[in-house]
Protein backbone atom coordinates (compact mmCIF):
# COMPACT_ATOMS: atom_id res chain seq x y z
CA UNK A 1 0.00 0.00 0.00
CA UNK A 2 1.21 3.48 -0.89
CA UNK A 3 0.30 6.87 0.59
CA UNK A 4 0.44 9.85 -1.77
CA UNK A 5 0.13 13.33 -0.29
CA UNK A 6 -0.65 16.29 -2.55
CA UNK A 7 -0.20 19.86 -1.32
CA UNK A 8 -2.20 22.91 -2.29
CA UNK A 9 0.06 23.92 -5.18
CA UNK A 10 -0.32 20.41 -6.64
CA UNK A 11 -4.08 20.95 -6.62
CA UNK A 12 -4.12 24.58 -7.76
CA UNK A 13 -5.31 24.17 -11.37
CA UNK A 14 -7.03 21.64 -13.59
CA UNK A 15 -3.73 20.93 -15.34
CA UNK A 16 -2.05 20.02 -12.08
CA UNK A 17 -5.00 17.93 -10.91
CA UNK A 18 -4.84 16.05 -14.24
CA UNK A 19 -1.22 15.29 -13.33
CA UNK A 20 -2.40 13.97 -9.96
CA UNK A 21 -4.89 11.69 -11.74
CA UNK A 22 -2.12 10.39 -14.01
CA UNK A 23 0.19 9.70 -11.06
CA UNK A 24 -2.55 7.86 -9.20
CA UNK A 25 -3.42 5.76 -12.26
CA UNK A 26 0.24 4.72 -12.62
CA UNK A 27 0.22 3.47 -9.02
CA UNK A 28 -3.13 1.71 -8.82
CA UNK A 29 -1.43 -1.67 -8.46
CA UNK A 30 0.15 -0.40 -5.24
CA UNK A 31 -3.26 0.42 -3.73
CA UNK A 32 -2.73 4.15 -3.18
CA UNK A 33 -4.31 6.19 -0.41
CA UNK A 34 -4.38 9.94 -1.16
CA UNK A 35 -3.97 12.64 1.48
CA UNK A 36 -4.90 16.08 0.16
CA UNK A 37 -4.47 19.66 1.31
CA UNK A 38 -6.90 22.47 0.55
CA UNK A 39 -6.60 23.99 -2.93
CA UNK A 40 -3.87 26.65 -3.10
CA UNK A 41 -4.82 29.85 -1.29
CA UNK A 42 -8.04 28.54 0.25
CA UNK A 43 -6.76 28.17 3.83
CA UNK A 44 -5.63 31.80 3.83
CA UNK A 45 -9.04 32.86 2.50
CA UNK A 46 -10.74 30.89 5.27
CA UNK A 47 -8.61 32.34 8.05
CA UNK A 48 -8.95 35.89 6.71
CA UNK A 49 -12.70 35.35 6.46
CA UNK A 50 -12.83 34.17 10.07
CA UNK A 51 -10.98 37.26 11.26
CA UNK A 52 -13.29 39.55 9.29
CA UNK A 53 -16.33 37.72 10.67
CA UNK A 54 -15.12 38.11 14.24
CA UNK A 55 -14.68 41.84 13.49
CA UNK A 56 -18.34 42.03 12.50
CA UNK A 57 -17.93 41.70 8.71
CA UNK A 58 -18.88 38.13 7.75
CA UNK A 59 -18.35 37.54 4.03
CA UNK A 60 -18.27 34.09 2.48
CA UNK A 61 -17.85 35.54 -1.01
CA UNK A 62 -14.09 35.05 -1.56
CA UNK A 63 -14.16 31.42 -0.39
CA UNK A 64 -17.30 30.59 -2.39
CA UNK A 65 -15.88 32.20 -5.55
CA UNK A 66 -12.57 30.32 -5.23
CA UNK A 67 -14.23 26.95 -4.67
CA UNK A 68 -16.83 27.42 -7.41
CA UNK A 69 -14.10 28.45 -9.87
CA UNK A 70 -12.16 25.26 -9.07
CA UNK A 71 -15.23 23.07 -9.54
CA UNK A 72 -16.11 24.83 -12.81
CA UNK A 73 -12.58 24.24 -14.13
CA UNK A 74 -12.97 20.55 -13.30
CA UNK A 75 -16.44 20.47 -14.87
CA UNK A 76 -17.94 19.37 -11.55
CA UNK A 77 -21.27 20.62 -10.16
CA UNK A 78 -21.11 23.60 -7.82
CA UNK A 79 -23.60 21.85 -5.53
CA UNK A 80 -20.85 19.36 -4.60
CA UNK A 81 -19.51 21.57 -1.79
CA UNK A 82 -22.68 23.50 -1.02
CA UNK A 83 -23.25 21.72 2.34
CA UNK A 84 -19.77 22.80 3.50
CA UNK A 85 -20.30 26.37 2.30
CA UNK A 86 -23.63 26.59 4.13
CA UNK A 87 -22.06 25.35 7.37
CA UNK A 88 -19.19 27.76 6.93
CA UNK A 89 -21.57 30.68 6.42
CA UNK A 90 -23.36 29.76 9.64
CA UNK A 91 -20.02 29.67 11.42
CA UNK A 92 -19.05 33.12 10.10
CA UNK A 93 -22.39 34.48 11.34
CA UNK A 94 -21.74 32.95 14.75
CA UNK A 95 -18.31 34.53 14.92
CA UNK A 96 -19.83 37.90 14.07
CA UNK A 97 -22.29 37.55 16.94
CA UNK A 98 -19.61 36.48 19.42
CA UNK A 99 -17.14 39.12 18.29
CA UNK A 100 -14.12 36.99 19.13
CA UNK A 101 -11.93 34.37 17.49
CA UNK A 102 -10.38 31.55 19.53
CA UNK A 103 -7.84 28.91 18.41
CA UNK A 104 -10.66 26.38 18.54
CA UNK A 105 -12.75 28.51 16.15
CA UNK A 106 -9.77 28.97 13.82
CA UNK A 107 -9.32 25.22 13.58
CA UNK A 108 -13.01 24.65 12.90
CA UNK A 109 -12.94 27.20 10.06
CA UNK A 110 -9.60 26.10 8.57
CA UNK A 111 -10.81 22.50 8.24
CA UNK A 112 -13.32 23.41 5.54
CA UNK A 113 -10.58 23.81 2.92
CA UNK A 114 -9.56 20.17 3.14
CA UNK A 115 -13.17 18.96 3.36
CA UNK A 116 -14.06 20.68 0.09
CA UNK A 117 -10.80 19.68 -1.60
CA UNK A 118 -11.18 15.92 -1.04
CA UNK A 119 -14.75 16.03 -2.34
CA UNK A 120 -13.55 17.65 -5.55
CA UNK A 121 -10.55 15.34 -6.03
CA UNK A 122 -12.54 12.17 -5.37
CA UNK A 123 -15.27 13.30 -7.78
CA UNK A 124 -12.71 14.14 -10.47
CA UNK A 125 -11.02 10.74 -10.07
CA UNK A 126 -14.41 9.08 -10.57
CA UNK A 127 -14.93 11.15 -13.76
CA UNK A 128 -11.62 9.67 -14.94
CA UNK A 129 -12.91 6.13 -14.27
CA UNK A 130 -10.93 5.67 -11.05
CA UNK A 131 -13.22 4.65 -8.16
CA UNK A 132 -12.58 6.95 -5.19
CA UNK A 133 -14.14 7.96 -1.87
CA UNK A 134 -13.69 11.24 0.00
CA UNK A 135 -12.81 10.61 3.66
CA UNK A 136 -12.77 13.24 6.42
CA UNK A 137 -9.90 12.13 8.65
CA UNK A 138 -11.45 13.53 11.81
CA UNK A 139 -14.66 11.58 11.22
CA UNK A 140 -12.60 8.49 10.36
CA UNK A 141 -10.95 8.46 13.78
CA UNK A 142 -7.88 10.71 13.64
CA UNK A 143 -8.12 11.45 17.35
CA UNK A 144 -5.78 14.16 18.66
CA UNK A 145 -5.02 16.09 21.81
CA UNK A 146 -6.67 19.48 22.33
CA UNK A 147 -3.77 21.75 21.41
CA UNK A 148 -5.69 23.75 18.83
CA UNK A 149 -3.71 24.90 15.76
CA UNK A 150 -0.88 22.41 16.55
CA UNK A 151 -2.46 19.16 17.66
CA UNK A 152 -0.78 15.74 17.83
CA UNK A 153 -2.37 12.32 17.26
CA UNK A 154 -3.37 10.09 20.16
CA UNK A 155 -2.26 6.42 20.07
CA UNK A 156 -5.72 5.11 19.20
CA UNK A 157 -5.84 7.24 16.03
CA UNK A 158 -3.88 4.64 14.04
CA UNK A 159 -6.24 1.72 14.64
CA UNK A 160 -9.24 3.98 14.05
CA UNK A 161 -7.93 5.12 10.68
CA UNK A 162 -6.89 1.63 9.62
CA UNK A 163 -10.42 0.32 10.21
CA UNK A 164 -12.13 3.27 8.53
CA UNK A 165 -9.92 3.26 5.43
CA UNK A 166 -10.38 -0.48 4.98
CA UNK A 167 -14.09 0.22 4.46
CA UNK A 168 -13.57 2.96 1.84
CA UNK A 169 -14.50 2.04 -1.73
CA UNK A 170 -11.86 2.54 -4.38
CA UNK A 171 -9.04 5.01 -3.71
CA UNK A 172 -9.52 6.76 -0.34
CA UNK A 173 -9.00 10.53 -0.67
CA UNK A 174 -8.31 11.67 2.90
CA UNK A 175 -8.30 15.16 4.33
CA UNK A 176 -4.87 16.28 5.48
CA UNK A 177 -4.27 18.74 8.30
CA UNK A 178 -7.36 18.00 10.43
CA UNK A 179 -8.33 15.76 13.35
CA UNK A 180 -10.70 15.80 16.30
CA UNK A 181 -10.16 15.78 20.06
CA UNK A 182 -11.89 13.58 22.62
CA UNK A 183 -14.55 16.24 23.20
CA UNK A 184 -15.48 16.23 19.50
CA UNK A 185 -13.81 19.55 18.63
CA UNK A 186 -12.11 19.86 15.25
CA UNK A 187 -8.33 20.32 15.57
CA UNK A 188 -5.56 21.00 13.08
CA UNK A 189 -1.99 19.73 12.99
CA UNK A 190 -0.49 23.15 12.16
CA UNK A 191 0.15 24.83 8.81
CA UNK A 192 1.53 22.34 6.28
CA UNK A 193 0.14 19.64 8.59
CA UNK A 194 -1.01 17.52 5.64
CA UNK A 195 2.53 16.10 5.48
CA UNK A 196 2.07 14.96 9.07
CA UNK A 197 -1.33 13.52 8.18
CA UNK A 198 0.29 11.53 5.36
CA UNK A 199 2.74 9.72 7.63
CA UNK A 200 0.03 9.21 10.27
CA UNK A 201 -2.08 7.51 7.58
CA UNK A 202 1.01 5.66 6.34
CA UNK A 203 1.65 4.20 9.75
CA UNK A 204 -2.05 3.38 10.19
CA UNK A 205 -2.30 1.34 6.96
CA UNK A 206 1.24 -0.11 7.07
CA UNK A 207 2.31 1.65 3.88
CA UNK A 208 5.39 0.52 1.99
CA UNK A 209 6.23 4.18 1.30
CA UNK A 210 4.85 7.69 1.72
CA UNK A 211 5.19 10.04 -1.26
CA UNK A 212 4.90 13.75 -0.53
CA UNK A 213 4.17 15.59 -3.77
CA UNK A 214 4.97 19.29 -3.67
CA UNK A 215 6.27 22.05 -5.96
CA UNK A 216 10.01 21.47 -5.48
CA UNK A 217 12.21 18.56 -6.54
CA UNK A 218 13.06 17.33 -3.07
CA UNK A 219 15.07 18.77 -0.22
CA UNK A 220 17.91 21.14 -1.13
CA UNK A 221 21.20 21.87 0.61
CA UNK A 222 19.85 25.34 1.58
CA UNK A 223 16.83 27.55 1.03
CA UNK A 224 17.04 28.44 -2.70
CA UNK A 225 15.65 31.91 -1.94
CA UNK A 226 18.86 32.54 0.00
CA UNK A 227 21.26 30.31 -1.95
CA UNK A 228 20.10 30.03 -5.59
CA UNK A 229 22.81 27.46 -6.31
CA UNK A 230 21.59 25.08 -3.58
CA UNK A 231 21.70 21.44 -4.69
CA UNK A 232 19.18 18.62 -4.37
CA UNK A 233 19.82 16.08 -1.63
CA UNK A 234 19.27 12.63 -3.09
CA UNK A 235 19.07 10.69 0.20
CA UNK A 236 18.94 11.59 3.87
CA UNK A 237 18.19 9.90 7.15
CA UNK A 238 15.13 10.35 9.32
CA UNK A 239 17.22 12.26 11.86
CA UNK A 240 18.55 14.68 9.26
CA UNK A 241 15.10 15.30 7.79
CA UNK A 242 13.62 15.91 11.24
CA UNK A 243 16.33 18.41 12.10
CA UNK A 244 15.99 20.21 8.77
CA UNK A 245 12.22 20.49 9.10
CA UNK A 246 12.40 21.75 12.67
CA UNK A 247 15.10 24.28 11.93
CA UNK A 248 13.49 25.99 9.00
CA UNK A 249 13.34 23.82 5.88
CA UNK A 250 9.91 24.47 4.33
CA UNK A 251 9.58 21.26 2.30
CA UNK A 252 8.09 19.12 5.09
CA UNK A 253 6.20 19.66 8.34
CA UNK A 254 8.48 19.30 11.41
CA UNK A 255 6.49 16.39 12.89
CA UNK A 256 6.21 14.48 9.60
CA UNK A 257 8.97 11.97 10.23
CA UNK A 258 7.82 10.69 13.65
CA UNK A 259 5.13 8.22 12.52
CA UNK A 260 7.34 6.98 9.66
CA UNK A 261 10.26 6.28 11.99
CA UNK A 262 8.13 4.14 14.30
CA UNK A 263 7.44 1.68 11.44
CA UNK A 264 10.53 2.25 9.28
CA UNK A 265 8.46 3.63 6.39
CA UNK A 266 10.50 5.50 3.75
CA UNK A 267 9.31 8.99 2.81
CA UNK A 268 9.98 10.40 -0.64
CA UNK A 269 9.71 14.13 -1.51
CA UNK A 270 8.66 14.57 -5.16
CA UNK A 271 7.71 17.38 -7.55
CA UNK A 272 4.25 17.38 -9.16
CA UNK A 273 5.53 19.85 -11.77
CA UNK A 274 8.45 17.54 -12.64
CA UNK A 275 7.24 14.01 -11.85
CA UNK A 276 10.29 12.33 -13.39
CA UNK A 277 12.75 14.09 -11.06
CA UNK A 278 14.19 11.64 -8.49
CA UNK A 279 13.37 13.85 -5.52
CA UNK A 280 14.69 13.08 -2.03
CA UNK A 281 14.45 9.70 -0.31
CA UNK A 282 14.26 9.75 3.49
CA UNK A 283 14.87 6.57 5.46
CA UNK A 284 16.80 4.96 8.29
CA UNK A 285 20.25 5.16 6.66
CA UNK A 286 22.05 6.39 3.57
CA UNK A 287 25.32 5.75 1.74
CA UNK A 288 28.44 6.86 3.57
CA UNK A 289 29.97 9.43 1.27
CA UNK A 290 30.41 13.17 1.05
CA UNK A 291 31.63 15.75 3.54
CA UNK A 292 29.34 14.78 6.42
CA UNK A 293 27.11 17.85 6.02
CA UNK A 294 23.68 17.35 4.45
CA UNK A 295 22.26 20.88 4.45
CA UNK A 296 22.17 24.30 6.09
CA UNK A 297 18.83 25.55 7.45
CA UNK A 298 17.72 28.65 9.32
CA UNK A 299 14.74 30.26 10.96
CA UNK A 300 14.06 33.79 12.11
CA UNK A 301 12.18 35.25 15.07
CA UNK A 302 14.41 33.64 17.68
CA UNK A 303 14.40 34.88 21.28
CA UNK A 304 17.43 34.25 23.49
CA UNK A 305 16.64 33.91 27.18
CA UNK A 306 19.67 34.18 29.47
CA UNK A 307 19.59 33.31 33.18
CA UNK A 308 22.58 34.29 35.34
CA UNK A 309 22.71 32.93 38.88
CA UNK A 310 25.44 32.01 41.33
CA UNK A 311 23.03 29.42 42.67
CA UNK A 312 23.90 27.21 39.70
CA UNK A 313 27.25 26.35 41.29
CA UNK A 314 27.04 22.96 42.97
CA UNK A 315 23.24 22.98 43.25
CA UNK A 316 21.42 19.91 42.02
CA UNK A 317 18.04 20.46 40.43
CA UNK A 318 18.75 23.98 39.21
CA UNK A 319 18.42 23.09 35.53
CA UNK A 320 15.27 21.08 36.23
CA UNK A 321 13.72 24.19 37.78
CA UNK A 322 14.67 26.27 34.75
CA UNK A 323 13.10 23.90 32.25
CA UNK A 324 10.04 23.33 34.39
CA UNK A 325 9.31 27.05 34.10
CA UNK A 326 9.35 26.75 30.29
CA UNK A 327 7.33 23.53 30.29
CA UNK A 328 4.66 24.99 32.59
CA UNK A 329 3.99 27.70 29.99
CA UNK A 330 4.25 25.43 26.92
CA UNK A 331 7.44 27.11 25.68
CA UNK A 332 9.55 24.86 23.45
CA UNK A 333 13.31 25.29 23.82
CA UNK A 334 15.58 24.85 20.79
CA UNK A 335 19.17 25.60 21.70
CA UNK A 336 20.79 25.26 25.13
CA UNK A 337 24.18 26.71 26.11
CA UNK A 338 25.55 26.78 29.66
CA UNK A 339 28.48 28.18 31.60
CA UNK A 340 29.30 27.87 35.30
CA UNK A 341 26.90 30.63 36.32
CA UNK A 342 24.54 31.05 33.36
CA UNK A 343 22.26 29.19 31.00
CA UNK A 344 21.07 30.49 27.64
CA UNK A 345 18.19 29.00 25.66
CA UNK A 346 16.56 29.93 22.40
CA UNK A 347 12.82 29.80 21.67
CA UNK A 348 11.04 30.56 18.42
CA UNK A 349 7.61 31.62 19.70
CA UNK A 350 6.85 34.57 21.95
CA UNK A 351 3.76 32.96 23.51
CA UNK A 352 4.40 32.05 27.14
CA UNK A 353 7.90 33.53 27.26
CA UNK A 354 6.99 36.52 29.46
CA UNK A 355 5.26 34.24 31.96
CA UNK A 356 8.21 31.83 32.05
CA UNK A 357 10.63 34.72 32.50
CA UNK A 358 8.56 35.93 35.46
CA UNK A 359 9.17 32.60 37.21
CA UNK A 360 12.83 32.43 36.20
CA UNK A 361 13.53 35.80 37.83
CA UNK A 362 13.20 34.02 41.16
CA UNK A 363 16.42 32.18 40.28
CA UNK A 364 18.57 35.10 39.18
CA UNK A 365 18.97 37.84 36.60
CA UNK A 366 17.07 37.16 33.38
CA UNK A 367 17.41 38.97 30.06
CA UNK A 368 15.62 38.38 26.77
CA UNK A 369 17.28 39.26 23.47
CA UNK A 370 14.99 39.14 20.42
CA UNK A 371 15.55 39.71 16.68
CA UNK A 372 17.84 36.73 16.22
CA UNK A 373 18.04 33.90 13.70
CA UNK A 374 19.08 30.32 14.33
CA UNK A 375 21.31 28.78 11.66
CA UNK A 376 21.77 25.01 11.74
CA UNK A 377 24.43 22.92 10.00
CA UNK A 378 22.95 19.43 9.73
CA UNK A 379 24.40 16.03 8.89
CA UNK A 380 24.33 12.71 10.70
CA UNK A 381 27.96 11.97 9.81
CA UNK A 382 29.31 15.31 11.01
CA UNK A 383 30.76 13.67 14.13
CA UNK A 384 33.28 11.88 11.90
CA UNK A 385 34.13 14.90 9.76
CA UNK A 386 37.44 16.33 10.97
CA UNK A 387 37.93 20.09 10.77
CA UNK A 388 34.25 20.83 10.33
CA UNK A 389 34.00 23.28 13.24
CA UNK A 390 37.00 25.15 11.91
CA UNK A 391 35.38 25.59 8.51
CA UNK A 392 32.10 26.71 10.07
CA UNK A 393 33.58 29.34 12.36
CA UNK A 394 36.16 30.35 9.80
CA UNK A 395 33.41 31.06 7.28
CA UNK A 396 31.40 33.11 9.77
CA UNK A 397 34.50 34.96 10.91
CA UNK A 398 35.51 35.80 7.35
CA UNK A 399 32.03 37.24 6.80
CA UNK A 400 32.27 39.25 10.05
CA UNK A 401 29.09 37.67 11.43
CA UNK A 402 28.78 37.90 15.23
CA UNK A 403 27.68 34.76 17.11
CA UNK A 404 25.32 35.08 20.07
CA UNK A 405 25.14 31.39 21.07
CA UNK A 406 26.37 27.96 19.98
CA UNK A 407 25.17 24.42 20.68
CA UNK A 408 26.56 21.11 19.43
CA UNK A 409 24.91 18.07 21.01
CA UNK A 410 26.36 14.67 21.81
CA UNK A 411 24.76 13.09 18.73
CA UNK A 412 26.51 15.73 16.60
CA UNK A 413 23.76 15.75 13.98
CA UNK A 414 23.17 19.47 14.28
CA UNK A 415 25.50 22.39 14.96
CA UNK A 416 23.30 25.34 15.97
CA UNK A 417 24.44 28.96 15.85
CA UNK A 418 22.43 32.05 16.79
CA UNK A 419 23.23 35.20 14.82
CA UNK A 420 21.56 38.62 14.48
CA UNK A 421 18.43 38.32 12.35
CA UNK A 422 19.67 40.88 9.83
CA UNK A 423 22.73 38.67 9.17
CA UNK A 424 20.81 35.40 8.68
CA UNK A 425 21.09 35.36 4.89
CA UNK A 426 24.79 36.29 5.00
CA UNK A 427 25.45 33.46 7.47
CA UNK A 428 23.61 30.84 5.41
CA UNK A 429 25.39 31.89 2.21
CA UNK A 430 28.82 31.92 3.89
CA UNK A 431 28.30 28.47 5.39
CA UNK A 432 26.95 26.98 2.17
CA UNK A 433 29.90 28.34 0.21
CA UNK A 434 32.32 26.83 2.74
CA UNK A 435 30.61 23.46 3.17
CA UNK A 436 29.39 22.89 -0.40
CA UNK A 437 32.14 24.34 -2.62
CA UNK A 438 31.32 24.72 -6.28
CA UNK A 439 32.53 21.93 -8.52
CA UNK A 440 35.44 22.90 -10.81
CA UNK A 441 34.53 23.66 -14.44
CA UNK A 442 34.70 20.65 -16.83
CA UNK A 443 38.24 19.97 -17.94
CA UNK A 444 39.77 21.93 -15.04
CA UNK A 445 42.24 19.53 -13.45
CA UNK A 446 43.33 22.12 -10.96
Amino acid sequence: MLVMKFGGTSLATRERIETVVSLVRQRLARHPVLVCSAHAGVTDLLLNGARRAAAGQPDLGPVREREQATLAALELPGALVEPELERLEQMFQGLALLGELTPRSLDAVAAFGERMSVKAIAAFLRRRRIPATAVNADEAGLLTDSRFTRASPRPEAYANLRAALARAEGVPVVTGFIGRDAAGNVTTLGRSGSDFSATIVGRAVGAEEVEIWTDVSGVLTADPRIVPEARPVERMTYAEASELAYYGAKVIHPATIQPAVSRGIPVRILNTMDPDAPGTWIGPARARRGTGVTAVASKRGIHLVNIVSGRMLGQSGFMATVFRAFADHDVVVDLIATSEVSVTVSVDRSEGVAEAVGELKKLGKVTVNSDNALVAVIGERMRKASGLAGRVFGALGAAAIPIAAISYGATKTNLQIVVPEERERDAVRALHDALFPAAPPPGDAG
